[in-house]
């Protein structure tokens, strides 16, 4: 006998004209701003290997958490695709969705523990959409970037300037977009498809593991994802090597960074922490700035607030184009 499963037909959904947004346009950061000052000593130089990999035509991945669209950073990511700085942009389930709801409508961010309480959090109409532009992007062969991408910019969405997806999709750049079931809001709504997720997600895993044989030499950049960005990356690095191996290739020198708020003072970030050490259980310290680059890379780590350090890098990239 199948277990009872709850029947979403019985879920109210509010508009999100009824919902108090935290965040509106004002957050954005756009080229010619007066951007935030900060200074790492490493940013230079995660600047030239940006610009070195770019030159011999490596892969720049730039992994991120969905704060870093919360901050306003997508016109400075959006200048950095037309560019041709970076390769591939991944981002979480809750990034996409910031991505959207500031498009739809300048605004995105609800008061979790006011809704939460209300029995309403998360369950706003229109954020619902990306859940329809899954199932047409499964139809159409699409990563889910790609479909939520294609919807913003094709439905003309008011705000989609400032979209990160719309841009991939306008200029074909890869932005993936890798999701755990139940992790976002739009899994609570009715329209929510597993199966047209988890073929657009997966369409996307593989998108992105494609990307990462091409990252000898290359940079891979993981902004504040302290999960999803390690978990996906360990993974497609370790298919990559698999295929390089049986070609007698290898990927193994290139650089990593994180841009990240805790402090890892005290040990080299290139060595993994002890298990009695709390922050072993960091992911993107063990795996993207140790492991991973043990057989000849390097690894940099830059703590920080994303206005702050995607701000530096930024400023530091200039008005290089490659």
């Amino acid at each position: 006998m199948p277990f009872s499963q709850f029947d979403r037909k019985q879920l109210n959904l509010k508009p999100l004209s009824e919902r108090e947004h935290e965040l509106d346009l004002s957050v954005m950061m756009y080229p010619g701003d007066a951007l935030p000052v900060f200074s790492h000593p490493a940013i230079k130089h995660i600047a030239g290997k940006i610009i070195e990999a770019k030159r011999k035509g490596a892969a720049v991945i730039m992994m991120m958490g969905a704060h870093m669209i919360r901050a306003g950073a997508a016109p400075l990511l959006i200048d950095m695709m037309k560019r041709g700085l970076i390769t591939l942009f991944a981002l979480n389930g809750a990034g996409a969705i910031h991505d959207f709801e500031f498009a739809k409508i300048g605004e995105t961010t609800e008061d979790v523990a006011k809704y939460i309480s209300e029995g309403q959090f998360g369950l706003w109409k229109e954020t619902g959409d990306i859940n329809t532009a899954a199932i047409h992007g499964q139809r159409d062969g699409l990563g889910l970037g790609e479909s939520v991408g294609r919807m913003i910019s094709e439905e003309n969405f008011a705000h989609k300037d400032i979209s990160l997806l719309a841009a991939g999709y306008d200029m074909q750049v890869p932005c993936t977009v890798h999701v755990g079931i139940g992790c976002d809001i739009i899994h609570e709504h009715p329209n929510c498809s597993g199966e047209a997720l988890g073929a657009t997600s997966y369409t996307d895993f593989l998108i992105y593991a494609n990307e990462v044989t091409n990252l000898e030499g290359g940079v891979f950049l993981n902004f504040g994802s302290a999960v999803t960005g390690p978990e996906v990356y360990l993974k497609c690095l370790s298919m990559a090597r698999n295929a390089a191996r049986q070609k007698g290739e290898q990927i193994a020198h290139f650089t990593t960074a994180v841009f990240d708020l805790l402090d890892l003072e005290g040990k080299s970030v290139s060595d993994t922490p002890e298990k009695t050490d709390p922050r072993y259980y960091f992911r993107p310290w063990k795996t993207i700035l140790a492991r991973t680059v043990a057989d000849g890379g390097e690894s940099h780590y830059v703590a920080g607030t994303h206005r702050n350090t995607l701000s530096a890098l930024y400023k530091e990239l200039g008005d290089q184009e490659v």
